[in-house]
């Protein structure tokens, strides 16, 4: 983390970049993305709009700022020492009649329609739909009070109430945040959720393009969260107070279950449906709408987004930076295996833990390295380490916290993912980059990453570059290490592999190509 860092400010900028949970506050792949794209356009000026939940959550900026960033602000959605608007009793009942139909769209099969949610955000811009209004209201009381008759009879009425209350506080906060933001010509989110509409916001009141990529599914691994989350158990509460999916540590709460269905209680079920507005509106408004592979493109396209607007855009690394590391690596390599993410459930430590005691009684000498910081959900990184303990593996494993991955690939004889999300993961390509094969799950586009794009011969023909197995199998992914290690033919095939793949399909140069032909339509 830099020692001193000068926040900075700008009248107007060229492209507004909406970060959720992420840059420059948080170290991850996605973060490390953003951070190449600003510096792969030098000629561009930046802002950056942060996201976060509340200013405790975060330890201060975490990265060497480029120069072409000019400006950046933060903002916290769940701040509560923010003050509170006074509460009014007058509402404007157009906007108001507009709220009420959109939250009975919510309720609708296919979701809330985008002219609903469009219009809903014409009146937050203009201040037509104000929090006070929601907050001290006899409209808004009515509302809510009817709704809670009508969809959650069982439910402890202060558990929908506060749920309502906590589900709507960032709204009014994104609408301030876009009446506020200086000046650009173009805005572009790396996420949907409340990043993606603030995207939508911006794009609706100054009619400048908006480009959003996903890395991601947002609304699918909100979806998770929730549905692992146990402070819905209790009932209300926010979602787990940091926006953009990355952790799912909960949030406390109180109370008893609402409706049960297939996705558990009603009020888990209506955070889905308001994640789910929330991507829907973004889709709406984004022209393109970019993912990092056609598994994506083909979920937003069910999900809302337009196909002729629907790209993808493959993540791409800086060759050059690790073909130095190439020559440090011992053939054969050391018995070290090394998982490098963040310490939160999506990740899945735990299978990684329980797989490495199995690899451990297979392969002398055997050690499993977890690179990545643990401060995201200090929870889960206890439990992490209490699971370590007692499997016998603190000779075995080690938490080595955030790592340049340049000190760790090179020691490095195979990269484990044992995620249960993932979408194009930087780490997989870098390990490549500097000739480290791969065992990871079959999530997002690991398995086209380790064996080939199954549309394209020519990649199918470069061979594999390491092993894939289920999600939630401590035993199998300890079979793909130790197999793949012990057979040295393999594992050699395994790294040409991957040299050959990286080098040839995913480049930061061609990334970048394609989003500067995107910056020179939207800037135009």
């Amino acid at each position: 983390m830099p020692a001193t860092v000068k926040i900075p400010t700008a009248a107007s900028a060229d492209v507004a970049l909406l970060l959720e949970g992420t840059y420059p506050f948080v170290r991850g792949g996605v973060s490390a993305w953003v951070h190449h794209l600003i510096q792969g356009f030098p000629e561009i000026r930046f802002a950056a709009v942060f996201l976060g939940s509340e200013p405790s959550a975060y330890k201060g900026i975490r990265y060497e700022l480029p120069p072409n960033l000019v400006h950046l602000e933060a903002h916290y959605l769940y701040d509560r020492s923010r003050a509170k608007p006074r509460a009014e009793t007058r509402v404007d009942l157009h906007a108001f009649a507009d709220m009420r139909a959109m939250h009975e769209g919510f309720a609708l099969p296919g979701g809330c329609p985008a002219h609903l949610l469009a219009a809903n955000a014409d009146h937050l811009l203009a201040g037509r739909l104000g929090e006070g209004q929601f907050q001290g209201s006899r409209e808004a009381w009515d509302m809510i009070t009817a709704y809670y008759r009508d969809r959650t009879p069982d439910a402890s009425f202060l558990d929908y109430f506060w749920t309502i209350r906590s589900m709507h506080d960032p709204v009014w906060s994104l609408a301030r945040i876009a009446r506020a933001l200086i000046p650009a010509r173009c805005y572009h989110s790396v996420s949907t959720g409340y990043a993606g509409f603030l995207g939508a916001l911006l794009s609706q009141a100054h009619k400048r393009p908006f480009v959003l990529t996903e890395h991601g599914l947002y609304t699918k691994e909100r979806k998770i969260d929730l549905l692992q989350s146990a402070w819905i158990e209790g009932g209300g509460g926010t979602p787990d107070g940091t926006p953009g999916g990355t952790t799912g540590s909960g949030a406390p709460g109180g109370g008893t279950l609402g409706a049960e269905g297939p996705e558990g209680s009603y009020i888990r079920r209506l955070w889905i449906r308001f994640f789910e507005a929330l991507g829907k509106s973004a889709y709406a408004a984004a022209d393109p709408v970019i993912s990092l592979y056609e598994g994506i493109r083909q979920q937003q396209i069910q999900d809302g987004a337009a196909a002729d607007r629907a790209i993808s855009i493959p993540n791409g690394i800086r060759l050059e930076r690790f073909l130095a590391l190439r020559s440090r690596q011992a053939i054969p390599p050391r018995p070290i295996f090394t998982l490098i993410g963040r310490v939160v459930p999506i990740k899945d430590i735990k299978t990684f833990l329980r797989a490495m005691r199995s690899v451990r009684a297979r392969v002398p000498g055997a050690e499993g390295w977890i690179v990545g910081p643990g401060d995201e959900d200090p929870a889960y990184f206890a439990e992490c380490q209490a699971l370590a303990e007692a499997l016998g593996l603190s000779d075995t494993v080690r938490f080595l916290g955030f790592r340049n991955v340049d000190e760790v690939l090179p020691q490095t004889a195979v990269l484990v993912l044992s995620s249960i999300s993932e979408a194009l993961p930087l780490t997989l390509l870098e390990g490549f980059a500097a000739g480290v094969p791969a065992v990871s799950t079959d999530v997002g586009s690991c398995r086209q990453l380790i064996q080939g794009k199954e549309d394209d011969p020519d990649d199918k023909a470069i061979g594999a570059a390491g092993r894939v197995v289920g999600i939630g199998d401590p035993s199998a992914l300890a079979e793909a290490i130790a197999g793949l290690y012990q057979n040295q033919e393999e594992w050699s095939l395994a790294r040409a592999a991957a040299l050959t793949r990286v080098e040839r399909y995913y480049t930061e140069r061609r990334m970048l190509d394609r989003y500067a032909e995107i910056y020179g339509k939207a800037l135009a």
